[in-house]
């Protein structure tokens, strides 16, 4: 089930008798549990009824216990298991077998297994795939990150420019409850109906709008040496702005992007975004820079970088510091 079939089951009342939410994201495990715990029950009903426990620190006997009480003045006992991949072992979850096998009809109980997945072939997982609802949260791939963000954004009633969404992205990476956190900040500040821009990701997430990787990485493509400089030297003067294996990450993504435009056989920015799965606007750009960038100079970049990882990790550098290497990468990438 997807996580807006789940939200939707909540919404209409039409409950089941035990959830497994799990899987590596764990945005989306948090929002099912805080929404199941906000309106399943009735705020009145829920000191008798609602019962939040930590796999951590309750052994299976009691979660079952838990489960198998009958509501007092309701009509649902609601039972949420936190962090459920505390349960390491799997004689753990064998106590449960009886239970799954046959759930108690008015209790609701919520199974949180956070940041990896249920073991699919444990016999345990088999019973509740006919038993539970069962959904898996998976994380956000980096290109889609983008649309992700603008998807939030339009359902809460604003929209962001395409830098800004970018500068975002770039800064938070794709850790969805800290990119909500940042948004909830801007929503406090920004007017529905307004665009939120550069400006306001600026001044109230503290990320600059003229000096950050995304800028450079720009700066590189456009083989502009100069900005690419001033923006190292800001990087060097503001240590907290990034670090070297931020700025590594994203060139080296931003030369596999190039290499691979010059072996497209494309000049559609749109063909190429759907190669590349990324967005149509950044494709325009690497059409139009391509030729600044051979392909036997991407390739000589490609050493360069793995050359400066390895520096980075502290391998050879002779306690070279981070703002000199990263002035030290920039220039023999751009010439």
């Amino acid at each position: 089930m997807t996580f807006e079939e789940v939200q939707k089951q909540f919404k209409e009342r039409n409950f089941k008798s035990i959830y497994l939410f799990h899987g590596t994201e764990p945005y989306y495990i948090d929002a099912l549990v805080h929404q199941a715990t906000h309106t399943i029950l009735e705020e009145s009903e829920r000191d008798f009824n609602q019962t939040v426990l930590y796999a951590k620190d309750t052994p299976p006997i009691n979660v079952i216990d838990a489960a198998t009480r009958l509501p007092m003045m309701s009509e649902y006992n609601v039972v949420v298991l936190k962090e459920a991949q505390e349960y390491k072992k799997a004689a753990q979850w064998e106590k449960f077998e009886q239970y799954f096998d046959s759930p108690s009809s008015s209790t609701i109980l919520i199974i949180a297994h956070k940041y990896k997945k249920f073991d699919k072939r444990s016999r345990i997982y088999k019973i509740l795939a006919k038993k539970a609802v069962i959904f898996e949260s998976e994380g956000v791939k980096d290109y889609k990150l983008p649309a992700w963000i603008n998807s939030y954004v339009r359902k809460k009633g604003y929209n962001m420019t395409d830098k800004s969404v970018a500068l975002l992205a770039e800064f938070v990476g794709n850790d969805l409850e800290r990119i909500v956190n940042e948004l909830e900040k801007l929503f406090i500040v920004v007017e529905q109906g307004q665009q939120i821009n550069e400006k306001h990701i600026e001044k109230h997430i503290g990320i600059s709008k003229d000096y950050n990787v995304f800028e450079l990485v720009n700066a590189v493509l456009e083989k502009d040496i100069v900005r690419a400089n001033r923006i190292v030297k800001y990087f060097g003067e503001n240590p907290k702005a990034t670090h070297i294996t931020v700025v590594l990450g994203s060139l080296y993504g931003l030369y596999q992007r190039l290499f691979k435009t010059h072996f497209a056989k494309t000049n559609d920015p749109g063909a190429l975004a759907r190669i590349l799965k990324i967005h149509p606007y950044p494709a325009k750009e690497l059409l139009l820079h391509k030729r600044k960038h051979p392909a036997k100079v991407i390739s000589r970049n490609f050493s360069i970088l793995r050359e400066y990882d390895m520096l980075a990790k502290g391998v050879g550098t002779g306690g070279t510091p981070e703002a000199e290497l990263m002035r030290e990468l920039i220039y023999k990438l751009l010439h």
